[in-house]
């Protein structure tokens, strides 16, 4: 079956606003100019490639990248509390709530009350969600080491440093990479 959509025809300057056709801009802005657009636009298409082939497998469970982050850190940190997993994520409950409820009643990841507190929620991996947080990540694993591959002289210590201070700015991530032994000083 094949499906055509017509487009409503662009709006004619009678539909816009007075003024409105002096604030509109016909040039690119230029890769390099006021601002150096080449690493922003690099990030957009990298992480679109990295995220992609997860997105794939994530598809043929319904779910999406939201699920993805929840399984990689409770498979990370099995026993992290729901308010760990919102400060780290630095979400809301509202949008935690319904994907976590799906990959509990789905069987990927089993809620438990606390040890010393029975009101504490913590969140651990199943099997099944162990299986698909290391089948997502291997998929993410090919693409990197592939591409690390093409450029061999490229030291991985200075790729991981520079990523490690992108991405350090909030204090949860500075004390998720101190928990997790992340940092890349001395490592060969």
């Amino acid at each position: 079956m094949v499906l055509t959509y017509f487009m409503d025809a662009a709006p004619i300057s009678d539909d816009l606003p007075d003024g409105a056709l002096a604030d509109i801009v016909r040039e690119p802005l230029p890769t390099l100019g006021p601002v150096d657009f080449r690493i922003i636009e690099l990030f957009f298409f990298a992480y679109r490639e990295f995220t992609g082939d997860a997105d794939e497998i994530l598809a043929a469970y319904g779910f999406g990248r939201a699920h993805h982050r929840i399984l990689h850190f409770v498979n990370r940190d099995p026993g992290m509390t729901i308010a760990g997993l919102l400060d780290l994520l630095e979400i809301t409950k509202q949008s935690l709530s319904r994907v976590l409820r799906q990959l509990i009643d789905d069987g990927f990841i089993a809620q438990m009350p606390g040890d010393e507190d029975r009101r504490q929620r913590r969140l651990y991996p199943t099997q099944k969600g162990r299986d698909l947080t290391l089948e997502l990540s291997r998929a993410q694993v090919r693409r990197i080491d592939a591409a690390l591959q093409m450029a061999p002289a490229l030291d991985v210590t200075e790729v991981g440093a520079f990523l490690g201070r992108m991405a350090a700015d909030r204090r949860a991530a500075q004390e998720w990479f101190a928990r997790k032994d992340i940092n890349w000083k001395d490592r060969t």
